[in-house]
């Protein structure tokens, strides 16, 4: 699994016009990318929702755990792109359908047993993401 986290100070995500996930602006939270490969696992997403929810990137040093920062996850099979031949990225490394959604849900699921607010974007669906990242801080998790 790679998670691309974005802090951020608001989110959103739209499907067909409506929100289905957001960061209300002036908050501090979290953008959680979630990419899924061939080999991962629950066991792994239970390792990287505990990393992120402890991971020290906001203000002050801060975790989400800290301050209950919300977090959107929003899955992203592009993060396993290849783009090392050609100028077509391929997407080989990336998990099919039937394994990456329930990890995605499983990792959103164990940042909600930690006790994170979570909202997600829809798993397949065209989404539009709208974010204002603060810092700007991006990072990659990857185990």
């Amino acid at each position: 699994m790679r998670i691309l986290v974005q802090r951020v100070t608001s989110a959103r995500v739209t499907v067909a016009g409506d929100v289905v996930g957001k960061i209300e602006p002036q908050t501090q939270g979290l953008l959680a990318l979630v990419g899924v490969t061939h080999d991962d696992d629950a066991g792994k997403a239970h390792r990287l929702a505990e990393k992120l929810w402890g991971l020290r990137i906001l203000d002050d040093e801060k975790s989400a755990k800290d301050i209950d920062a919300p977090i959107l996850v929003v899955s992203q099979f592009t993060l396993y792109g290849n783009t090392s031949k050609g100028r077509r990225p391929t997407w080989n490394a990336a998990a099919a359908r039937p394994v990456a959604e329930p990890l995605v849900g499983e990792f959103a699921a164990a940042l909600r047993a930690l006790g994170a607010e979570v909202q997600t974007g829809v798993f397949g669906a065209d989404m539009k993401v709208e974010l204002v990242n603060d810092g700007p801080v991006t990072v990659l998790l990857e185990l």
